[in-house]
C-alpha cells in the first residue's frame, strides 16, 4: 500500500499577516457637497397596484468626493442604481447594501451607503430625472421646493471619459511575490480550523450556483472569501500606487478597495482595521477614466445586452456620456459593489494601459481586493493577452513567520520542463455562462491507497446541465467534494486507518472529518491519496496537502469538506483548494489549454 509520512513537528496552518500599504498621508477626506445645478424630472414608483408619479427638485450630492474632485463634474446626467429592486430583508444584504426610508406625505428618497437594513419593498422603481441649465432668475435657495416637492434626493453620479490607448507589447516573463494572506487569526488552532473550513464550504455554495452575466447590475461568478488565500502585490495608476490582491483563478474581475472614502461593513477582523485598509485614490492618477456604458468591455461584466441600459443616450452616438452599471459581486457570506475603471496596470519593464479594473467603494465583510485570474475577458490573463502563467504556493505552518511563492505572468509562451499535463476541460452548460469562467480538468479515478474509490461518472465530468465535473480553484482554502463523493473517499480512508483512534472531538469543534490521534507517534504513515488525471498524469499529494495537524490536541484531521446538508446542488462536484496546491508548481498553459505541475519547495 502506497503510504505518506509525517514527522511530528511538520505544522501546517495558516499565519497571519496583513499585507498592502497603507492609506497615503494627507488624502482628503472631504465633506459632502453640492456638485451640480439643482434637477427637474419626476419619479414614478408603483403603489397599491397604481402607478403614481411624483415631480421632482433634486439637489444632487455625492457621497464620495473623491469622484467629484478627481472628475472636475459640472454637469451631470441622474442616475440612480437598480441595487434598490427586489431588496426586501436582511438575508438579501450582500446584494442590497441600500436603506430606503420613505415618509408619507411625501416621497422622500434617501440613497446612501451603509450597513445593510431591512427596508421597504417595491417590485420595481423608475427615477426619471434629467439635469437642466437653469434659466436666470432670482436665486433661491436650492433646498426649496414646491410644496408638492419632496426633500433632496442624494445618488452616485456617472460620467463618461474614455481615450484610446494600447498595451506596450512585452514578452518577457514577470515574476511576482505570492505570500499567504489570511484575514483570521486566533490562538485556538481548532477555531481557526473551524473558521477555515466553514470559509471553504461557503466558497463552495457560491461556485456551485453563480449566477450567468446579464444586463442585471448583480454578477455572481465564484469569488474568493480569502481567508487563507494567496496575494500578490499589483500598480496602478500614474504614478502607481500598489495593493496586495488576493491572487484566484476562479474569478475574473481585478477589483479594488477604492477612493478614501471606501466603506467595508463587517470587516473587524484580527489585524485588520476597517478604517485603515489600503485602497486606491482615482483622484491621484492621472490615467484614470470611468468605463462607459456603450464601450464593449462594459459587456465583459453585464453581457451584450448591457446598451439596453444606456436610457440617456443615443443608440447612434458611439461617445455615450453614460457609464457602465454598478457592479456588485457576491461571495460566500460577503460582497462588494463600485464602478469599473480604464486604468494602468504598471509593473517595472511594462504597462498594460486601458487595463479594466474595478473601483470598490463599498463592501460587505471582504476587506482586500481581488485579482481575478479566470477565463472570462475582464481577466487579468486575458488583459494582459498571457500565453500562460503559473504560480507555486507555499505551504502554510502554524507559526508567524512570512512564507512566499511565486507567480510568474508568461507572454512568451516558452516550454517549461519537467510538467506533467493534463487538458482543460470546458463545461458544455449554455443555461450558465459563468461555469465557462472555470478552469475545469478530468480526474478519472481517486485512489486511496491502492484502492480506488468508486465514484459515479457523473460526478467527474460535466453533463449537459453544468453540473458535475472538477475545477481548480486558488481561492478556495480546502478542498470540496459533493456529499457523495466525499463520503466514497472518507470511508474509504476511515475503513484503512480503522486501527486508529477517531478523534470525534475535534470533529465537531473544526468541522473536518475524519481526525485521528497520533499523539503517541513519532511518525505516521497515512494512505497516498491520489488523482488519476486525463492523459495519464498522476496528482499524488504528500500527506502534509491532505491531512493538518493540530499540534496543541496531536490530531490529524483531513483537509477535505463536503456539504453540511444531503443535498449536493450543482456545479463542479470537486473543487481542489489552495491547501492541496503547497509546494506544487503549477502552470496555466492558456494558448494549449493545459495545465501543468510538478512538486518541488516554493519557499
Amino acid at each position: 500500500m502506497a503510504r505518506r509520512k509525517m514527522e511530528k513537528g511538520t505544522h501546517t496552518h495558516t499565519h497571519v499577516q496583513q499585507t498592502g500599504r497603507r492609506q497615503a498621508a494627507g488624502d482628503s477626506q472631504g465633506e459632502q457637497r453640492p456638485i451640480a445645478q439643482p434637477s427637474e424630472g419626476e419619479i414614478e414608483v408603483p403603489t397599491g397596484g397604481k402607478r403614481r408619479r411624483y415631480p421632482v427638485t433634486a439637489t444632487v450630492k455625492v457621497f464620495n468626493e473623491d469622484l467629484v474632485e478627481f472628475f472636475h463634474v459640472d454637469d451631470v446626467h441622474l442616475t440612480v442604481l437598480s441595487l434598490l429592486t427586489n431588496c426586501s430583508t436582511a438575508s438579501s444584504s450582500p446584494l442590497c447594501p441600500f436603506f430606503l426610508p420613505i415618509y408619507a406625505p411625501y416621497l422622500h428618497l434617501l440613497l446612501i451607503i451603509i450597513s445593510p437594513i431591512p427596508f421597504i419593498h417595491f417590485q420595481s422603481i423608475t427615477f426619471r430625472i434629467t439635469t437642466k441649465k437653469k434659466k436666470k432668475k432670482k436665486k433661491k435657495k436650492p433646498t426649496q421646493a414646491s410644496s408638492m416637492a419632496p426633500p433632496p434626493l442624494l445618488c452616485f453620479f456617472y460620467i463618461l471619459l474614455l481615450s484610446s490607448v494600447s498595451a506596450i507589447a512585452d514578452t518577457n516573463p514577470i515574476t511576482l511575490p505570492l505570500s499567504s494572506f489570511p484575514h483570521h487569526s486566533s490562538s485556538d488552532p481548532l477555531q481557526t480550523l473551524n473558521f477555515l473550513a466553514s470559509a471553504s464550504q461557503n466558497r463552495a455554495h457560491q461556485i456551485k450556483a453563480p449566477k450567468s452575466k446579464s444586463n442585471s447590475v448583480s454578477k455572481s461568478p465564484l469569488s474568493p472569501h480569502s481567508y487563507g488565500a494567496y496575494s500578490t502585490p499589483l500598480s496602478f495608476g500614474t504614478p502607481s500606487q500598489t495593493l496586495h490582491l488576493i491572487f484566484d483563478t476562479g474569478s475574473s474581475l481585478v477589483w479594488l478597495p477604492c477612493t478614501s472614502k471606501y466603506l467595508c461593513s463587517e470587516c473587524s477582523f484580527p489585524k485588520i482595521d476597517p478604517a485603515r485598509i489600503p485602497r486606491f485614490i482615482p483622484k491621484l492618477s492621472s490615467s484614470s477614466k470611468l468605463v462607459g456604458c456603450q464601450n464593449p468591455k462594459c459587456a465583459w461584466i453585464f453581457g451584450p445586452d448591457v446598451k439596453s441600459q444606456c436610457r440617456s443616450c443615443n443608440p447612434k452616438t458611439e461617445n455615450c456620456t453614460q457609464t457602465c452599471p454598478a457592479y456588485v459581486v457576491q461571495y460566500g457570506s460577503g460582497s462588494t459593489a463600485g464602478l469599473l475603471l480604464s486604468e494602468t496596470l504598471d509593473f517595472p519593464n511594462k504597462k498594460i494601459t486601458n487595463f479594466v479594473v474595478g473601483c470598490s467603494f463599498l463592501s460587505i465583510h471582504q476587506p482586500s481586493g481581488i485579482a481575478g485570474f479566470g477565463r472570462g475577458s475582464e481577466s487579468l490573463p486575458s488583459q494582459m493577452g498571457l500565453k500562460k502563467f503559473a504560480y507555486c504556493l507555499a505551504s502554510r505552518k502554524f507559526d508567524d513567520s512570512p512564507h512566499a511563492g511565486e507567480l510568474i505572468l508568461d507572454s512568451s509562451g516558452a516550454k517549461t520542463s519537467g510538467l506533467t499535463y493534463t487538458p482543460f476541460r470546458q463545461n458544455p452548460s449554455v443555461s450558465n455562462h459563468a461555469y465557462k469562467e472555470y478552469y475545469y480538468l478530468t480526474i478519472r479515478k481517486i485512489f486511496v491507497g491502492n484502492k480506488a474509490v468508486k465514484v459515479p461518472y457523473k460526478y467527474l465530468v460535466p453533463g449537459p446541465d453544468g453540473n458535475g465535473g472538477s475545477i481548480i480553484d486558488s481561492g478556495s482554502t480546502f478542498t470540496f467534494m459533493d456529499k457523495p463523493v466525499f463520503e466514497a473517499v472518507a470511508q474509504e480512508i476511515e475503513k484503512q486507518l480503522a486501527n486508529r483512534t477517531r478523534a470525534t472531538d475535534v470533529e465537531s469543534l473544526t468541522g473536518l472529518r475524519p481526525c485521528f490521534d497520533i499523539s503517541k507517534d513519532k511518525s505516521v504513515e497515512f494512505p497516498e491519496l491520489t488523482f488519476h488525471l486525463k492523459g495519464g498524469a498522476k496528482w499524488a499529494l504528500p500527506l502534509s496537502n491532505y491531512f493538518a495537524l493540530v499540534s496543541s490536541s496531536g490530531v490529524a484531521c483531513l483537509t477535505v469538506v463536503t456539504h453540511k446538508a444531503a443535498e449536493s446542488g450543482g456545479g463542479p462536484s470537486i473543487i481542489l483548494g489552495a491547501f492541496q496546491q503547497q509546494n506544487l508548481y503549477v502552470e496555466f498553459d492558456l494558448v494549449n489549454q493545459k495545465i501543468g505541475f510538478r512538486q518541488q519547495t516554493c519557499s
